[in-house]
């Protein structure tokens, strides 16, 4: 694929109200973009090593953690819930695995159900977000709730499942999980400016969420999502740096090569063409893997992030706006492909 960066940054954006920042990479050869306010009433513009938070995109860090427990031998993928983690579920069935926890097959009921509930801002009319600041404050939304399928029956993507991992890394290892993936994924990826910030204390250079409302007012998501993210979403990630995560993980310096192959190795299919492996989607064209990549979507963000093994593009794409984010990978991927034939 021969392209330019002038070509390619006005095809990208072209058509899209896009705020945000893009980075590509191939090899040496890289790209960047920003566009839109990382603060509107500052007028303070977004940046290409600005933070922003990336919702659900997080649970591949979730995911190569509790890989890395493998690789220690504290855990196996087939370990048992009831045998790794000293929390009561009265209603979970005994056999749910780590495996089926990982791949949203445990069957367990989550706290936010994007098959039936649309506005996730709902779940805080009982439960205020700013009482959420550990992975144990969200245990009230789920722990007592009923199973809803046996597990290993179906894929339903579940965000209860990894809070629950998240949990089995803060027993295992003694320590807060955001402060686990901080030493032992952001570290060695240099990812030096991303973590776990609340929303109340937001570092230097990071983008504020915005909802657009239908009258043409806006407003921040500061009340919209939990103050701290956990093992389900909520990191905050620079472009740049969440192109460093793939490129440590292919190149097997967060887990060694038989486990990163099997973090992304499909291991249920959700529909033609698109799998999902450990913390990560996968998809398929001509019976070969097109890209990994992840996404996450709150009020105020949308993220999405790829590894195309083929050729060898990384992509970020993070967004301080709820949409935007895919029609910047689909112009992408339209490009990349017209581009190379």
């Amino acid at each position: 694929m021969k392209f330019s960066q002038e070509s390619v940054i006005d095809q990208l954006i072209q058509g899209v109200d896009f705020s945000g920042s893009i980075f590509v990479k191939q090899d040496e050869k890289e790209f960047k973009l920003s566009s839109g306010y990382a603060n509107r009433v500052e007028e303070r513009l977004n940046k290409v090593n600005t933070r922003f938070g990336i919702a659900s995109g997080c649970k591949l860090f979730t995911a190569i953690g509790i890989a890395q427990l493998v690789e220690k031998k504290q855990l196996s993928f087939k370990t048992k819930l009831r045998d790794c983690l000293n929390v009561s579920f009265p209603h979970f069935d005994p056999n749910i695995t780590i495996h089926q926890l990982l791949t949203h097959t445990s069957g367990i009921p989550d706290y936010f159900d994007e098959d039936v509930m649309e506005d996730y801002e709902d779940l805080w009319k009982q439960t205020p977000m700013y009482l959420l600041k550990s992975l144990q404050d969200f245990l009230p939304l789920f722990q007592n709730a009923e199973m809803i399928a046996q597990p290993g029956e179906a894929f339903r993507y579940n965000n209860a499942g990894y809070i629950v991992l998240g949990l089995i890394i803060e027993q295992q290892t003694g320590m807060t999980f955001q402060h686990y993936i901080e030493e032992n994924v952001f570290k060695p990826a240099h990812m030096n400016d991303s973590g776990y910030f609340s929303l109340d204390r937001l570092p230097q250079n990071t983008a504020l969420g915005y909802i657009d409302e239908d009258d043409g007012s806006w407003r921040t998501n500061t009340y919209a999502i939990p103050v701290v993210g956990g093992a389900d979403g909520g990191a905050y990630v620079t472009a740049p740096d969440m192109v460093k995560l793939w490129e440590a993980l292919i190149d097997f310096q967060l887990l060694n090569e038989s486990l990163t192959k099997e973090l992304l190795t499909t291991h249920v299919d959700v529909k033609e063409g698109v799998g999902y492996g450990y913390g990560v989607w996968i998809n398929s064209r001509n019976s070969q893997v097109f890209k990994y990549h992840v996404m996450g979507y709150d009020p105020g963000v949308s993220f999405h992030s790829a590894y195309y093994p083929e050729s060898g593009y990384k992509i970020a794409i993070p967004s301080n706006h709820g949409d935007g984010a895919f029609d910047v990978m689909k112009d992408f991927e339209e490009m990349f492909h017209r581009l190379d034939t």
